[in-house]
């Protein structure tokens, strides 16, 4: 029995050893910048591994992971990506995990004269309104969703002229918050985050006026930390990364929280 302890007590200090001189890597949806970030001090502080995140658009990392790009975890603003990934044999089987789902607002500084709260998506009509941030719809989950929500209302014809668009659901935040567009079709998480959140005013677009921003993450499979990932995965998942992921927006799905 001595000896059974022992044993499983240097596997536990070998793994954890493991865990520590590893770097894990991760590629992430912008809208993740500042929940990310949270996620990343204090799974770095339970584990001691090293995390290196990059941020961007979702279909930008899909096409570099899809070209060799030598990230660990991809978590992306859309589920179909991450599935690609995985039917193509380009992630690790079994390891998709649906993490959140996304919201869109309209976001205007505190110096605007728009009532977004009363106008709502009629702001986008107002005259003082030049240009309307949006993300590219191409390869941005988000400024898909913005151009959805532009037909549910039947403004896209109206406003499309007035289009400024962003690499990024970032860039497309930074582009009303220095003034470059009036009006931001941008992610909760963004309006909710230290960044943005005393510097403007936010309206929820309706859930039902785009289709669901179903998010999800996976492994890669050319990755050499897998074990890494994989807690990372599960800190994720633990009330504290929930928690922080709820704070920020997201919606947790149903299946995923029940099991918290």
């Amino acid at each position: 029995m001595f000896v059974r302890r022992l044993v499983l007590s240097a596997c536990l200090i070998f793994s954890t050893s493991v865990l520590a001189q590893s770097e894990l890597t991760i590629a992430a949806a912008s809208d993740l910048s500042a929940a990310m970030k949270e996620l990343v001090a204090g799974f770095e502080k339970q584990s001691g591994t090293k995390v290196k995140t990059t941020f961007g658009s979702s279909g930008n990392f899909y096409a570099q992971i899809q070209n060799g790009a030598p990230f660990d975890i991809f978590f992306s603003a859309d589920v179909e990506y991450p599935r690609k990934l995985e039917s193509a044999g380009l992630a690790e089987a079994g390891t998709l995990y649906e993490y959140a789902r996304g919201q869109i607002v309209l976001w205007v500084r505190n110096d605007s004269p728009l009532d977004i709260t009363t106008l709502q998506m009629v702001a986008l009509l107002d005259s003082t309104v030049r240009k309307i941030a949006i993300a590219n719809p191409s390869h941005a989950p988000y400024g898909r969703a913005a151009v959805a929500a532009l037909r549910h209302f039947g403004l896209s014809n109206k406003v499309r002229d007035k289009f400024v668009i962003g690499e990024n659901i970032s860039q497309t935040a930074q582009f009303v918050e220095t003034g470059n567009a009036q009006v931001g079709i941008i992610a909760l998480s963004l309006g909710l985050s230290p960044a943005l959140k005393d510097k403007g005013k936010y309206w929820e677009v309706p859930l039902d006026a785009y289709p669901p921003l179903e998010q999800a993450a996976v492994v890669i499979k050319s990755s050499n930390n897998k074990a890494a990932a994989n807690a990372f995965f599960a800190y994720v998942r633990s009330p504290a990364g929930q928690e922080i992921l709820q704070r920020y927006g997201f919606l947790i799905p149903l299946a995923k929280a029940a099991t918290k």
